[in-house]
């Protein structure tokens, strides 16, 4: 088995799944219709276009830093008639990170990868006011995509409390043939066509791999005031 491995991290991440009208709701960990469509715009494919292959990956998120919910509440007026808008009230993640990862078949993934390199549309997280923190690389290992939540450099900020120590992290993934669903996501994209936008469930399993420590920054590089005047 192949995986394709991309580390989601911005000031801001929003992925919705059932919100509507004025409350706008996001999930606390990458959808995989999200992510999907965050791969087709890197591809440049249209609402109108096929996405059968890419639904038909495995996929998975692990948390690696869940960041805290933003409320914004917004107030708009329609600027051909003056008149109010509904009021809004729109949740975002701040500061999180993730993991996230799909399996397949390998020219596939690497047609993804090769498009997460140069995309053809602005990729975001989630909604349009996310933008990424760095580019998104796609990285392509051979492994199971069970290996790759527990194998995944984890993206942790030097400043965590728990870089030295570990850390069990929570991940959601696909099921594998012949395992009972925890639950079910209505998470697979049909279509993105924005006149007959459709998903289907999708039959999840969720759990934590064991994360060890590494060197912080300051233990990772000593250092000697003296070297600087010649070992005085």
């Amino acid at each position: 088995m192949t995986t394709l491995t991309l580390q989601l991290e911005g000031p801001l991440q929003s992925w919705g799944s059932s919100s509507r009208f004025t409350v706008r709701e996001t999930e606390s960990r990458p959808t995989k219709s999200g992510v999907i469509g965050l791969l087709a715009a890197a591809q440049g494919r249209s609402r109108e276009t096929d996405i059968t292959d890419l639904a038909g990956l495995r996929f998975g998120v692990r948390v690696d830093s869940p960041g805290t919910v933003l409320r914004d509440f917004q107030t708009e007026t329609d600027w051909q008639t003056s008149k109010s808008k509904p009021l809004t009230n729109r949740y975002y993640l701040q500061d999180a990170k993730f993991t996230a990862i799909f399996e397949g078949q390998r020219l596939l993934l690497e047609d993804l990868a090769h498009a997460l390199a140069s995309p053809a549309f602005p990729l975001f997280l989630g909604r349009r006011s996310c933008p990424t923190s760095r580019p998104i690389k796609g990285i392509i290992s051979e492994g199971t995509l069970e290996k790759g939540l527990q194998n995944a450099e984890w993206l942790v900020s030097k400043n965590d409390p728990r870089i030295t120590q570990g850390a069990l992290l929570p991940f959601t993934r696909d099921i594998l043939p012949g395992e009972s669903a925890e639950n079910l996501l209505r998470d697979t994209p049909l279509s993105f066509s924005t006149s007959q936008r459709a998903y289907n469930l999708r039959p999840v399993v969720h759990g934590f791999v064991r994360i060890e420590g590494k060197a912080s920054a300051n233990e990772s590089r000593s250092h000697n005031p003296m070297q600087l005047l010649g070992g005085i």
